[in-house]
């Protein structure tokens, strides 16, 4: 067993911890997009830190035509990481209400005020609405700064 590290091998440390959470409903229709209103800024030590993004969403429809959508991380308007299907419901009209994580490792090589937010996008062939934070349901950000 490890019990420990070479010092030749840098460990990382955990430097601050920001957390932001939103419970303003948000609907996206076919064709659009829409910022899911949650977001949370963190300013890094150091350039050389990461900053572990973990997101948690809520996201609903209950349609009876075929819908999905894509969420987004963004640095600021940036996008930074894409899951192209966060969300899929085929046309039997049952309800559905996954919950949609992101976990992303990023490197803003910054020291001024970095903002994450979210975005949800329904692209043109999806019919119907979906929801994020449906019903005032809340959906979490969490920014961990790793020092090197």
């Amino acid at each position: 067993a490890v019990t420990a590290l070479p010092g030749a091998i840098a460990t990382g440390k955990v430097l601050q911890v920001v957390q932001g959470s939103t419970s303003t409903q948000v609907a996206v229709t076919a064709g659009n997009s829409a910022d899911t209103g949650l977001t949370a800024a963190i300013t890094p030590s150091a350039t050389s830190s990461k900053i572990l993004v973990i997101c948690t969403h809520g996201l609903f429809t209950k349609t009876a035509a075929t819908t999905y959508c894509s969420l987004s991380l963004l640095r600021g308007s940036t996008g930074i990481y894409t899951i192209g299907n966060a969300f899929y419901s085929t046309s039997d009209g049952e309800l559905r209400l996954p919950t949609v994580g992101i976990s992303y490792l990023d490197s803003p090589s910054s020291t001024s005020s970095v903002t994450y937010k979210t975005n949800i996008a329904c692209p043109a062939g999806s019919s119907g609405t979906i929801y994020s934070q449906y019903q005032n349901q809340p959906s979490v950000i969490q920014l961990i700064e790793i020092g090197a």
